[in-house]
């Protein structure tokens, strides 16, 4: 083999490194130019044959950084692959914003850690986050108005810090907060749900690559924060009453299950009202259904007013509404139901012809493991003490019997 010719083929086999390509790789790109180079020489070297040769070991090289951007695109299409089968196994928001950012610091080599911010309503509220140490949900610092989080969540364009030192959005920042940052906007069409923040300890810009990868995961991580959202609003939707707003029957029969599990579990008692509305019945058949519905949603909102922020009201059906209240003995549960009763005097009800009326409520009572030890049994033992209120005591609450008795 000629001596220039081996020269050449010694310094592409330099070019392309073991470790970057196949065997069949690399033999099959010096098989080709061991074939190019026979083809350009001829019996009598010249200076034409010469730059002929240099042609194309600067193809070779070409043909390498070709190579080498052809793997990228493989890695980034296999990465795509991989988070988008790890987004959509989820519609749990909690889920997916936890996928969101172990899928972040796996792109990303030496990262300090990944942020999400959820952004609705010109608001920004805290996602989650995980760091290099593999500490999850530490919230350290909540975005500031006129920081890079509401800048790039409002102006829906990414921003990289490569120092933050150096930096004037970070011109009051803490001392200890060093090294570079990149913040992109999570969009779905125009819209944005949230901001993604990536941190490194080091000073210094961030790669193309890294940079192509995360704003695939962006774009992929907005379509899921979407399609939790709209899971969250169904979800929703189904356990609540259309008409009051309060949860309903299936969102009661799911809360008190909850409660029932841990009261058991912890040993606690706790207590449930079944409540109806008194004379209910005729103002619904002499005004209509139309005065009715506005009358229960009176009702609603304003036995929503007076119950305490721990307890779970719910419509339990027609003018029967149902509050669980967590913790709660015999003695307390009696307490809470005189205060119903008291704070009912103040609700008035006009009604289409000009007249007002004040309604009362009548209800059963029954507590946790006193009077049943499940929650369907606790269901009936309140309705069993609401009907027997209802024909003895009207305008008042019964205790249930207790199990023992029954």
């Amino acid at each position: 083999m000629d001596k220039s010719r081996q020269e050449l083929l010694q310094a592409a086999r330099r070019k392309l490194a073991p470790g970057k390509y196949s065997i069949e790789q690399r033999e099959q790109i010096l098989r080709t130019l061991d074939l190019m180079l026979e083809l350009a020489q001829t019996d009598e070297k010249t200076e034409e044959n010469a730059r002929a040769a240099s042609r194309i070991l600067a193809n070779v090289t070409h043909h390498h950084n070709l190579l080498a951007i052809i793997q990228q695109q493989a890695a980034e299409l296999d990465a795509l692959k991989r988070i988008t089968a790890n987004l959509t196994s989820s519609l749990q928001m909690h889920v997916v914003l936890e996928t969101i950012v172990t899928e972040a610091m796996r792109l990303m080599k030496g990262a300090k850690d990944a942020t999400i911010f959820l952004y609705q309503d010109d608001t920004l509220k805290f996602g989650a986050s995980l760091d290099s140490q593999g500490q999850r949900n530490q919230i350290t610092t909540l975005p500031r108005p006129t920081g890079m989080t509401y800048s790039v969540a409002r102006s829906r364009k990414p921003m990289v810090v490569e120092n933050l030192h150096s930096h004037e959005l970070f011109a009051n920042a803490p001392v200890d907060w060093a090294g570079s940052i990149f913040s992109i906007p999570l969009m779905s069409g125009e819209i944005v749900v949230g901001v993604m923040n990536m941190a490194r300890w080091s000073v210094g810009g961030f790669s193309e690559s890294e940079l192509r990868l995360l704003g695939l995961l962006a774009d992929q991580a907005a379509l899921a924060i979407m399609n939790a959202r709209l899971h969250q609003a169904m979800a929703t939707q189904a356990m609540s009453d259309t008409l009051t707003g309060l949860p309903n029957r299936l969102a009661l029969d799911a809360r008190l299950e909850n409660d029932v599990q841990r009261a058991s579990r912890y040993g606690h008692q706790f207590a449930i009202f079944m409540i109806d509305l008194d004379g209910f019945k005729a103002i619904n058949d002499t005004y209509g259904h139309s005065t009715g519905d506005v009358i229960l949603r009176q009702y609603a909102q304003f036995l929503a007013r007076t119950q305490r922020s721990t307890d779970f009201l719910a419509r339990y059906g027609g003018d029967e509404f149902m509050v669980i209240l967590p913790e709660t003995n015999l003695e307390s549960a009696k307490q809470v139901a005189e205060n119903i009763k008291n704070k009912m005097t103040e609700l008035e009800i006009q009604l289409p012809d000009g007249t007002h009326r004040n309604l009362s409520v009548t209800g059963g009572i029954a507590v946790y493991p006193i009077h049943a030890q499940t929650a369907s049994e606790l269901l009936r033992a309140s309705d069993e003490a609401l009907y027997h209120a209802k024909r003895q005591a009207r305008g008042d609450f019964m205790v249930a019997e207790r199990a023992e008795d029954n």
